[in-house]
């Protein structure tokens, strides 16, 4: 078992950034991988971007360039670096532990708007 909170998001205008932190109830390593997924009005969650245990990555075609996934294993924290926001990036965004079983935060809102 593992308990997960997403903070970090929030309203930006397009070309911003944030980023999100999702904070892990146990140390990250003995997570098998880390994923940040989106999920817009009306759409299906989608894989953004995923770190696995050994530091590999790999992200959605729509974000390659612009979002990076990252962790800092003293902080039991991943991140999402999302840099040239556009608006159709507006979602609500979901990390997921891989353990035995997939673990689920609560979301963190992302509105990329004028």
């Amino acid at each position: 078992q593992v308990q997960l909170v997403e903070s970090g998001g929030g309203l930006v205008q397009p070309g911003g950034s944030l980023r999100p932190s999702c904070a892990a109830s146990r140390s990250i390593f003995v997570i098998k991988a880390m994923r940040w997924y989106g999920q817009a009005p009306g759409k299906q969650r989608e894989l953004v971007a995923v770190m696995t245990s050994d530091g590999r990555t790999n992200y959605a075609d729509s974000v390659k360039g612009r979002f990076t996934i990252s962790r800092d294993n003293a902080k039991n924290t991943v991140y999402l670096q999302m840099n040239s926001l556009k608006p159709e990036d507006t979602a609500v965004y979901y990390c997921n532990a891989e353990l035995d079983l997939g673990y689920w935060g609560q979301g963190t809102q992302v509105t990329v708007s004028s």
